[in-house]
């Protein structure tokens, strides 16, 4: 039986989106496994948590009225990056901690 767990930021979502998620999300599995009687065993939970639990890049995440403020730290970050590093080490020099 396979469980897929998705987690999402609260209200982002209508009730109708997330049954479509669950609907498509199950369409994916029985493709996968091949068969349709595969179906009946697909579990999907969609979770909504709190946006005081988000948090990326070490910052509070605020769901999509924040996304824009994110993304473009993520720019800045990935604009100051020489080269094109591999390994740690070079990502380590590549991209220094900044303060």
């Amino acid at each position: 039986m396979p469980f897929v767990n998705v987690k999402l930021v609260d209200g982002v979502f209508t009730p109708e989106e997330k049954h479509a998620l669950a609907k498509a999300l199950t369409d994916v599995m029985v493709k996968f496994e091949g068969s349709e009687a595969f179906r009946e065993v697909v579990w999907v939970l969609i979770e909504e948590l709190h946006t005081d639990g988000w948090h990326i890049g070490g910052r509070p995440f605020e769901g999509p009225k924040s996304l824009m403020t994110t993304l473009s730290k993520s720019k800045d970050v990935v604009e100051m990056i020489d080269g094109t590093p591999t390994t740690r080490k070079e990502w380590a020099a590549a991209a220094p901690v900044l303060g």
